[in-house]
């Protein structure tokens, strides 16, 4: 039997997913190529053009110093949802009177769309950071509170009840035996949060700031730059993919690495 025959399955296919995902990206830009040489067109650059662009605005341009504010908003925002939208959904799973009390405003936060909340903050806070990063965490906070409700819910409770047996106090209870169940949930909630925060930071951006990767994606909006546009847009999406990979992907596999 070969050396190949003989390796786990589980082992081969670990291997193979960084070239798969690779191939993916090349065929991405391929058909991106293919695309704009058909079109021909403005209004879809091909990708040499874009990175020609983005290399532009990178060494002589202000991609730096946008890029660093908007992720410092999208982790503000980010946190502060987190924090608390947790919070609130482990009250609201373990005791079921807030949970009635709350749960149609939690309904109601869950169907206001984003641009009223993102406009509202603005006409009752004025045009600051603060109307900013709340109105980014407020369109996220329902989102994080109905993912901790639910894992809350799904508590093995036998497991408590051991700890209890055993007079653990509740502050290792709670680190050791009621937390740990929870991070399945909780690195669903940080995963979708870090899609969904950085994109509502954008629409932020684009209606009440003066800088941001936002604020510039509506300037070459107004220029009709395209290739601006998409190189300014997918210098933030590389980041966020490096945030995805680097930091979300070890952080879930350590913090699960208990249930195997």
């Amino acid at each position: 039997m070969s050396r190949s025959e003989s390796a786990p399955a589980g082992t081969r296919a670990g291997l193979s997913a960084p070239w798969l995902r690779l191939a993916s990206f090349v065929l991405l830009i391929a058909v991106w190529e293919a695309s704009a040489v058909l079109a021909q067109s403005r209004v879809l650059p091909d990708p040499w053009r874009v990175a020609l662009t983005f290399w532009d605005h990178l060494l002589h341009g202000s991609l730096l110093w946008d890029l660093g504010i908007t992720l410092l908003r999208v982790i503000a925002a980010f946190v502060l949802a987190m924090i608390c939208g947790t919070a609130l959904g482990i009250v609201m799973g373990q005791r079921k009177q807030v949970d009635v009390i709350l749960d149609g405003w939690l309904i109601l936060f869950l169907n206001i769309p984003a641009l009223v909340t993102i406009i509202l903050c603005y006409v009752w806070f004025g045009l600051t950071e603060v109307a900013a990063i709340l109105a980014v965490a407020l369109n996220k906070f329902p989102n994080v509170v109905v993912t901790i409700r639910e894992g809350t819910r799904a508590l093995d409770r036998e497991l408590l009840e051991v700890a209890a047996v055993f007079r653990v106090d509740r502050r290792r209870t709670f680190t050791q035996f009621f937390l740990p169940q929870l991070y399945p949930y909780l690195m669903v909630s940080a995963r979708s949060g870090i899609a969904l925060i950085w994109k509502i930071v954008l629409v932020v951006e684009l209606l009440g700031r003066s800088d941001g990767i936002g604020f510039q994606i509506g300037i070459f909006f107004q220029m009709f730059d395209i290739a601006g546009l998409l190189a300014y847009t997918l210098a933030f999406v590389i980041v966020m993919l490096f945030i995805e990979i680097g930091l979300v992907e070890p952080m879930e596999r350590h913090m699960t690495r208990w249930r195997k």
